[in-house]
């Protein structure tokens, strides 16, 4: 699956590092946003917007009222750029529909992984589509070979888990350390460090409210030794039938290294 992204940034340095940086997709750029809503009629398939929001004629916020009000961009993914005062800014662009966020000044390294993460989140849910479809390339093998840990849950209860209801990778167990099983007997909550249990616990309730459509967070993992893995996680929902069963899956990306 070729991933296409589209790059607003009024700044032309910002523009040019972002796109040697994702030299490996597909990257167009626009300096504004009246620019950046022409690239996205004009060119199809683009999958991710990385949308600053300080541009002018047509700043961010302007650009997410209009791509929310139109069905053709209801599958576009859109990161915001802001700088770190501007918490406010932050969640009026994640309510307008943005997925997720990176502050300025930008760290490279972080946003290559962020990107990295929704571009395995649109193939995985392109090979479910394709799945459902009864197409030919088949879900189980992108999900065993993903280089990130995948978890796909179709219980909304993160304190228990039932080992029916949960299917996780070899990347995930991994990631954690741990097993599914032993996934299963201990929850997220007791996995999770928890000075991030309670953040986490935040965006997902706003999940499930519909508030928000997907989030990102960086969160720590704690190992069966105690050690700590950092990672960068990506959790949506998944529609996949009609009987109203709560489903969802969780990307994570060990970004320990870089922590």
């Amino acid at each position: 699956m070729e991933i296409k992204i589209l790059v607003a940034d009024d700044s032309a340095t910002d523009r040019l590092i972002i796109k040697n940086l994702l030299s490996h997709y597909t990257v167009l750029t626009a300096g504004d946003g009246r620019e950046a809503m022409h690239m996205l009629q004009e060119h199809a398939g683009i999958n991710l917007l990385i949308l600053d929001l300080n541009m002018p004629n047509m700043d961010g916020f302007q650009v997410l009222e209009a791509l929310k009000g139109d069905e053709r961009f209801s599958k576009l993914r859109t990161i915001i750029l802001t700088y770190s005062d501007e918490l406010d800014n932050e969640i009026k662009g994640l309510k307008l529909g943005a997925v997720d966020y990176i502050r300025k000044p930008i760290h490279m390294e972080s946003l290559k992984v962020r990107i990295d993460v929704h571009a395995a989140l649109l193939r995985a849910e392109q090979a479910l589509e394709q799945q459902l479809g009864e197409q030919t390339l088949t879900f189980d093998m992108l999900f065993d070979q993903a280089p990130i840990g995948i978890a796909i849950s179709h219980s909304c209860d993160l304190l228990h888990m039932d080992e029916a209801n949960l299917r996780i990778n070899a990347k995930y167990e991994q990631i954690t350390g741990r097993s599914k099983e032993e996934l299963v007997r201990l929850g997220w909550a007791q996995i999770t460090d928890p000075d991030d249990w309670e953040e986490e616990l935040k965006y997902f309730r706003r999940l499930l409210s519909g508030e928000i459509n997907m989030y990102a967070m960086d969160k720590r993992y704690i190992k069966p030794d105690g050690s700590i893995v950092w990672v960068h996680m990506i959790v949506a929902p998944l529609d996949l039938s009609n009987d109203g069963q709560c489903s969802y899956i969780c990307l994570a990306q060990d970004i320990t290294d870089r922590k």
